[in-house]
């Protein structure tokens, strides 16, 4: 044990010093007055993953009017006086929705000021095809006056701790993509990398070499996932174990801490976009949807579908090679082209890049080197 208890003592008390918290009972209508007034900000990153069913959402509102205690929410208090929602997310929207207030949802085809009709209400099962509207005035008032806890984690507090309060709170939370609560939880610390990715997510080329990936994959963040992987296995492989999430959860950390300290890793945004737009333009104009398909099980030609396991050790592998090639040459397209087909019509390959348990940090490296082998053997000229 390298520490004493009195040195313990110290270190918990002086983390919980930079914990500022206090705790305001709000009712409902308060909340959308609050919403409406962008006195509390539900981030459209945050916002987007409203997930609950219909069903769902009126049991909610069944609980309010049968006046059941609901769990607390819990914002971050801004600079400027603002509340930033960090947890109750399905709560607060549901009753936005009930009221026709609810502007941004994604996943549930939820038109903006939707109003919300109750359905498969198991208590009061009569409630079931009633809106907010239809609703006796006594109903509508209990539910505008209901009160729900709202613990207040103040602008006072260590930006570090309020990150980490955030990422506790949401995990495990309403089916949520691991991208999805990187994208969320890390704006605490700094808004620049998430911005970044939903920046770069757009680029013709990327999407293009990955749109064989699904729409539901892609709404839940799938493809900023990639580009992480991408910028995280280039820039920090070495540290890679295992754990895939749980390494890309360092990084992200790692690039959004401020530069004074010690953890920080630095990024480069202008010289990493370069980077990235140039991988992604050589593999599209060489292979575009079938840059990252795997061989037909004849080995005579390519699919056009999409292997995490391709897209990891061909765009890392070329980073090699990068800076020999010119995506506007069609004699170095051709080149990369042969040298790619033929890998990917390697039955060897095919072996090293398809299954399961291939997460390892040994079978990372020797997937990427089995790609950078051929790719260093071409003579750009």
């Amino acid at each position: 044990m390298a520490l004493d208890p009195s040195q313990l003592v110290s270190i918990i008390e002086e983390k919980v010093s930079k914990i500022h918290t206090t705790h305001l009972d709000v009712s409902f209508n308060e909340i959308v007055d609050m919403y409406e007034n962008s006195e509390l900000n539900i981030s459209p990153e945050f916002q987007r993953l409203f997930r609950w069913s219909n069903g769902k959402q009126s049991r909610f509102i069944e609980s309010l009017i049968l006046e059941m205690p609901v769990p607390p929410i819990y914002v971050i208090e801004l600079e400027d006086g603002k509340y930033e929602l960090i947890d109750g997310l399905q709560r607060i929207s549901t009753y936005l929705h009930l009221r026709g207030k609810l502007v941004g949802a994604q996943h549930n085809n939820i038109e903006d000021y939707d109003k919300l009709v109750l359905t498969d209400c198991d208590v009061i099962e009569e409630l079931n095809d009633f809106s907010f509207d239809d609703l006796p005035t006594a109903y509508q008032i209990r539910l505008k006056r209901s009160f729900i806890r709202m613990e207040v984690i103040r602008k006072e507090s260590n930006n570090l701790i309020r990150y980490h309060m955030f990422k506790r709170l949401n995990t495990g939370g309403e089916g949520l993509e691991d991208q999805e609560l990187r994208n969320c939880t890390i704006r605490i610390l700094n808004e620049s990398f998430p911005n970044f990715l939903n920046l770069i997510v757009e680029n013709l080329n990327f999407q293009e070499t990955t749109n064989n990936i699904s729409d539901a994959k892609t709404l839940n963040a799938y493809k900023q996932e990639l580009i992480l992987r991408f910028f995280a296995f280039k820039n920090l492989r070495d540290s890679y174990t295992h754990d895939i999430a749980d390494f890309l959860d360092n990084y992200m950390e790692r690039v959004s801490l401020p530069e004074t300290d010690d953890n920080h890793l630095p990024f480069d945004y202008s010289n990493e976009q370069r980077i990235f737009e140039k991988t992604f333009k050589t593999l599209n104009v060489a292979l575009a949807s079938k840059a990252f398909g795997q061989a037909s099980k004849n080995f005579d030609s390519i699919q056009e579908n999409f292997s995490i396991y391709q897209y990891e050790s061909i765009t890392l592998a070329l980073q090699e090679v990068l800076d020999k090639i010119d995506p506007d040459n069609a004699q170095h397209i051709s080149l990369i082209r042969d040298g790619l087909m033929s890998t990917k019509l390697d039955p060897a390959f095919k072996t090293i890049t398809t299954g399961g348990g291939k997460n390892t940090k040994n079978k990372l490296n020797e997937r990427i080197e089995y790609v950078s082998n051929v790719l260093r053997g071409i003579d750009f000229g």
